[in-house]
């Protein structure tokens, strides 16, 4: 095995392979070395293309010059010396420019062919990592753009995807629509200053970008009618509806402010219930009931300071004289009650009042009535804590 370069290409290569590994073209049993120059060349050439010596003579073998065939040596006779030997005339044919063999020019559309295939083959991949990329952009920026609330990115999306799918660019269309739409009714319910209005907006767009907003001129409308109307009720209506409030806070110190300043209806209930039952307890001679009308110890019940329930008692005991058959107290509807804060939201209550005391002895026809100004203390716990009479003489 020799080394040798292929006759097509130039290629360097064995003399014993089958084929070319660069061109294809065969090889093993295809070629013959030039005896007289030593070039390679194909052996259907008829003649070396650099020397231009006859293949025919050389066709015998592949790299080796054929040994003539040894004769026997005989004398010769004078005759045969003198005759000259003439070669057979055998016809030449003109010399082929040197350059590759007629299999390689058959060989070149074949070659030729592959190369454009395989053009083909690289710009096909190279369109489709293109055209996946370019739509991995589009869908990115689709789904960017359906997520934004701007109308501008929208815009953006529809003038920088003229080619996207229709069902994108739809998609896309109709939400910028219903953003300006958004926008524009927005708008009219920020020109009417209506909380109505504003309401109907957050009801009809509840996922808009100025749900905050407006939620902030729904709060400062309803505490601009809680302050102008400004009562525990009006303020108790925002707590309601705003328990979160941007104004909550102040809402609560209002009211607590308030409630130390003016006797609520409740209030005034309960107060006039503890008069009305430590006088009707009076009435009845019930010491039990009298006793739970009034605290433990009195800062002062009718003069006497520190009093107890047991001095509560011996008052009752001791307006009832022996010819008294019955008594009334009549309390007259003419309370005027003051409140004063003694702890946290814990309240004393000061009232003033006149009542009617109407006694009998001996009989109905031995009647008297006498009035009397009173002021009593109400402590947090709703028990009287100081009381005060003074007689009205007519």
């Amino acid at each position: 095995m020799a080394i040798i370069k292929c006759p097509e290409c130039g290629r360097q290569i064995s003399d014993k392979a089958p084929v070319c590994p660069n061109c294809g073209v065969e090889i093993a049993g295809k070629i013959i070395r030039c005896p007289q120059c030593g070039e390679v060349y194909f052996n259907n050439q008829e003649v070396c293309p650099n020397c231009h010596h006859l293949t025919y003579a050389t066709k015998q073998t592949t790299c080796e010059t054929p040994t003539a065939p040894v004769q026997e040596s005989r004398p010769t006779t004078p005759r045969e010396s003198q005759t000259a030997v003439v070669p057979p005339v055998i016809p030449t044919t003109p010399n082929r420019p040197n350059g590759p063999s007629d299999n390689g020019n058959k060989r070149k559309p074949l070659a030729f062919i592959v190369a454009l295939l395989l053009a083909l083959f690289i710009c096909g991949i190279c369109y489709y990592f293109y055209n996946s990329a370019k739509e991995n952009k589009e869908q990115d920026a689709y789904e960017f753009a359906m997520k934004s609330d701007d109308p501008l990115v929208l815009q953006t999306y529809l003038d920088n995807n003229m080619d996207a799918p229709e069902a994108h660019r739809g998609s896309i269309s109709m939400r910028l629509e219903s953003l300006k739409k958004q926008d524009n009714d927005w708008d009219n319910a920020v020109v009417s200053g209506s909380k109505t209005a504003i309401l109907d907006y957050i009801a009809n767009h509840p996922n808009s970008e100025h749900l905050t907003e407006a939620k902030h001129k729904v709060d400062s409308i309803d505490w601009a009618d809680a302050t102008n109307e400004n009562t525990i009720e009006a303020m108790e209506l925002y707590l309601t509806q705003h328990a979160t409030g941007e104004h909550a806070d102040e809402a609560t110190t209002a009211i607590k402010q308030m409630k130390a300043k003016t006797v609520q209806s409740d209030e005034k209930t309960q107060v006039v219930s503890t008069l009305r039952h430590f006088f009707q307890s009076i009435n009845s001679k019930d010491e039990a009931g009298l006793e739970s009308s009034v605290s433990p110890v009195l800062t002062n019940f009718l003069g006497k300071t520190d009093a107890t329930r047991a001095d509560v008692i011996t008052f009752m005991n001791k307006i009832y004289k022996e010819d008294i058959t019955n008594m009334n107290w009549h309390l007259n509807n003419d309370y005027k009650i003051d409140k004063k804060e003694v702890g946290d939201e814990r309240y004393e209550y000061t009232v003033n009042f006149s009542a009617l005391q109407h006694v009998e002895k001996g009989g109905p026809d031995n009647t008297q009535e006498m009035r009397y100004q009173i002021k009593a203390t109400i402590n947090p716990d709703g028990l009287i804590s100081a009381m005060a009479m003074t007689k009205i003489l007519e």
